[in-house]
């Protein structure tokens, strides 16, 4: 059986990657000149096991104060856009509690699966991705954050991972880098066994093994349409006019893959979160920080790779646009330096915006469609990273057939 991935991501690319070990033939379609230059190139590097949907009660009245705030941590940019409107009332429909409640809950196993097919992974193989293990601080500024710590705290121990809740002053003794910054928070929550890696290392490395086992890429590719006769997905077809035959076709193309779908006519409730990072060399600063850090109230994700800090977070809706608005890269910039204010040589710092393929609900479409033959791995948001080795193990599972690690039911795109 020959299988198509649209995409070479870290979410097309360990999709590739379990279906060959499965025993599949392979090949790897992406439009670039080579793997993980889009999403999976520059984001915070997180592997978060214990992660949430952006949808919450909370964010409606929060939106409504954001509006025209460049600075935002979620920033709707107004203007007629059907897929928008379509999208945004999805999503509002998933900010009652029930349906937070239960989101949380499909992201959290897929995240927990996935982390540890990760971490198993890269040791496995010996991927180098500059991994941190030295946990992860995670920063609260309201009351009602930090009352949210304890909820955060409960799914990290149901992924086995223990959680120490601190006030100032342990934030400052667990990180001595945030100690002029630990005033401005009012506690925190530090998780001890968790990681970042660099997402674009670890899918360059799993790529390279991926290729060495038999997966063919073809990379500079553009796929411009999925090619179906009788009703069933038979291969892609590029730009230039060439049909690349197949037996099925997974798409795993991150944002653009509703745009791949309507060649087809499929509509996937997938709409472009531009998100953006910044990234500085540490330059021998000794006010860099050791572990990871997030501002939950700002949304921003701070890892440290070898000798690089970079900072990545934030959401913006304006589709599938990837021109950086400035003023949002100088606040991102701003808030890394308020953190860390001798974290690294700010005047080599280098910006970064990529589209984030989100779905209402923050939960992934895996599996089957109505056409035959074409499968989804997409609608991974900001989670691309935890929940990539999770994914492409259980696409891999329902294309061959095998028993589903996970009830495939709710990342199905039935449930829309």
């Amino acid at each position: 059986m020959h299988v198509i991935v649209l995409g070479a991501g870290v979410v097309g690319v360990a999709a590739a990657w379990y279906l060959r070990e499965a025993g599949l033939q392979v090949t790897v379609i992406e439009a670039r000149e080579g793997p993980g230059l889009e999403t999976s190139f520059a984001n915070g590097g997180h592997l978060s096991a214990a992660s949430g949907p952006w949808a919450a009660p909370d964010v409606p009245g929060k939106l409504i104060r954001w509006i025209g705030r460049e600075d935002a941590p979620l920033l709707l940019r107004l203007r007629w856009d059907p897929a928008l409107i379509r999208w945004g009332l999805r999503f509002l429909a998933n900010c009652t509690a029930s349906a937070h409640a239960a989101n949380t809950a499909a992201i959290g196993a897929l995240c927990r699966l996935s982390a540890a097919e990760t971490v198993a992974l890269r040791d496995r193989l010996g991927i180098a991705d500059e991994t941190n293990r030295a946990g992860v601080l995670t920063l609260y500024t309201t009351e009602a954050e930090l009352a949210g710590a304890a909820d955060k705290r409960t799914r990290l121990a149901e992924a086995g991972i223990a959680a120490e809740l601190v006030d100032r002053a342990g934030i400052a003794r667990l990180e001595p880098a945030l100690e002029q910054a630990a005033p401005r928070y009012l506690g925190g929550l530090f998780a001890a066994d968790t990681e970042t890696s660099d997402c674009h290392l670890f899918t360059a490395g799993l790529a390279d093994h991926a290729a060495r086992a038999g997966v063919a890429f073809r990379y500079g590719a553009r796929a411009v349409a999925i090619a179906v006769e009788a009703g069933r997905a038979r291969g892609v077809a590029l730009a230039g006019g060439e049909t690349v035959a197949a037996d099925a076709v997974v798409l795993a193309s991150g944002s653009w893959s509703p745009l791949l779908a309507r060649s087809v006519g499929l509509g996937l409730p997938v709409y472009p979160g531009k998100g953006y990072s910044v990234t500085v060399p540490i330059a021998g600063r000794n006010g860099a920080p050791r572990i990871a850090v997030v501002d939950e109230h700002a949304k921003l994700y701070v890892a440290r790779f070898a000798d690089r800090l970079r900072v990545a977070g934030t959401l913006e809706l304006a589709g599938w646009d990837k021109t950086p608005s400035a003023a949002r890269q100088a606040a991102t910039l701003a808030k890394m330096r308020a953190l860390f204010p001798e974290g690294g040589d700010y005047a080599r710092a280098v910006h970064w915006t990529g589209l984030r393929p989100m779905t209402p609900d923050g939960r992934p479409l895996l599996g089957a469609t109505p056409i035959a033959g074409l499968w989804l791995d997409t609608g991974h948001g900001p989670l691309g990273w935890t929940m990539a080795c999770g994914s492409g193990r259980l696409v891999a599972e329902l294309i061959t057939g095998r028993t589903p690690s996970l009830d495939p039911a709710a990342y199905a795109l039935a449930r829309f």
